[in-house]
């Protein structure tokens, strides 16, 4: 019996749309969508009843219409504490840091008969976070985690509702299991190969998990003084995410900082035996190629081996010859598509009428301290991402007490993530264990 024939997705937001489309249409599976009451969820809960549970995909490039297209959904859960019934597999799209906030609100009931739990965005760590809560309430699971989420799927009309729209399909997704071999990954390969994406199969979980290019490059691009102005303080002037410095952050020193935290985690994937990871080849072969002419293929097979200074070189090099997109078509006065001109989000006041901080670099906040306490675990220096998490603190300390008259959402509050850390940490001691 196939462990993909009743699939529930945990999570509202267009991705997980997209993953029932994309179920239904491949597996003819029963899917069911269950989400947190919220304002925010309100106006998707309400777009599904009046739709009759009918969702709908649509993509912005024909070459992407593999992933189009609509179907029923079979059960709709308002709360995730009101989830009854036997599910085969659960499939978690709600950001890495709700994870177990999300899980414990499940009857345990249901946690008992599931058979398989997908993480579709995890971050370094969270097969391990799962595994440590789960393994309480039923052994058998087998857990899987993709590198990242296969798309860039956005709301239709920028709100909530049963019709989203995917704008770009990745090259190569990773995908590892705590089963090895896993029947589950197989099925998995299949559905993506159909989707027109390679999938590649790690040994472990965890390794699956740093192929994710946002622990690698949004930290240094974020977590800086001139992001962190330009979101918090600067509300007037535009900048850009991936300019150079004066329209964006990068420079020299960011540069820097970027490969010194990738030699930290290298670092700790070493001292954890997993595979590790070519920063340049895979920021080119795996995520935005550039012209052969801009860089060799020599450098860029070479990067792990060469001296800083080289490596500093090159990935400078890389982040200029993307300002603009090097395969786009010119215009009639030879100006290609201004790829680098991605704004800086600021500050905003969210649905629940608090003042919130951006996904990016909301997120990256979790991702990052969950590497430095397995860093300190490991008892391991991480100096460069220590000054990530200070610059960012202080800025978020710093405007939370010149915004004390506004409501602010707890993203603003300086967190240590203790219990999540302490399931992943003792995870990864049960491993060495079993290594020696």
């Amino acid at each position: 019996m196939s462990d993909f024939e009743r699939i529930l997705i945990l999570g509202t937001g267009p991705t997980s749309i997209q993953l029932a489309v994309t179920l239904k249409k491949q597996l003819n599976c029963y899917v069911g969508i269950a989400g947190r009451e919220s304002v925010r969820s309100e106006s998707f809960f309400s777009a599904l009843k009046q739709s009759n549970k009918l969702i709908r995909i649509s993509v912005q490039s024909e070459k992407h219409g593999n992933v189009e297209g609509k179907c029923f959904v079979d059960q709709i859960f308002k709360g995730y504490e009101a989830v009854r019934g036997k599910w085969d597999t659960i499939i978690l799209t709600v950001t890495t840091d709700a994870y177990i906030e999300v899980i414990k609100q499940l009857n345990k009931e249901v946690l008992q008969h599931v058979r398989c739990i997908v993480l579709i965005s995890p971050t370094f760590g969270s097969n391990n976070l799962i595994s440590s809560y789960i393994n309480n309430i039923n052994s058998n699971v087998e857990i899987i985690s993709f590198s990242t989420y296969y798309g860039d799927t956005r709301w239709i009309h920028d709100n909530p509702s049963n019709h989203a729209l995917t704008t770009a399909i990745k090259k190569t997704v990773y995908i590892g299991s705590t089963h090895y071999p896993s029947e589950n990954i197989v099925v998995l390969c299949d559905i993506y190969k159909q989707l027109g994406i390679n999938l590649e199969v790690m040994r472990s979980p965890i390794e699956a998990e740093t192929r994710n290019i946002s622990l690698y490059v949004h930290p240094p691009l974020f977590m800086n003084s001139f992001s962190l102005n330009a979101i918090f303080e600067d509300r007037d002037t535009k900048k850009f995410v991936y300019k150079i410095y004066p329209e964006g952050p990068i420079t020299q020193y960011l540069i820097r900082d970027m490969l010194s935290q990738w030699k930290e985690i290298m670092n700790i994937l070493r001292h954890m035996k997993v595979e590790e990871l070519n920063l340049l080849k895979f920021m080119i072969d795996d995520n935005y190629p550039i012209r052969p002419e801009s860089l060799s293929r020599q450098d860029i097979e070479n990067f792990p081996h060469l001296e800083t200074i080289h490596q500093e070189y090159l990935l400078y090099v890389r982040y200029t010859s993307l300002l603009i997109d090097p395969y786009s078509e010119p215009d009639k006065n030879g100006r290609y598509f201004d790829f680098s001109a991605v704004p800086l989000r600021k500050v905003f006041v969210n649905r629940e009428g608090y003042l919130d901080i951006p996904r990016m670099p909301k997120e990256d906040y979790y991702r990052i301290k969950i590497i430095q306490g397995i860093a300190r675990y490991l008892n391991l220096d991480c100096p460069t991402i220590d000054k990530f998490i200070n610059t960012y603190e202080s800025k978020i300390e710093e405007f939370a007490k010149s915004q004390k008259e506004k409501l602010l959402s707890k993203a603003f509050n300086i967190q240590s993530f203790t219990d999540d850390l302490n399931m992943i940490c003792n995870k990864i001691g049960k491993n060495k264990q079993q290594s020696y």
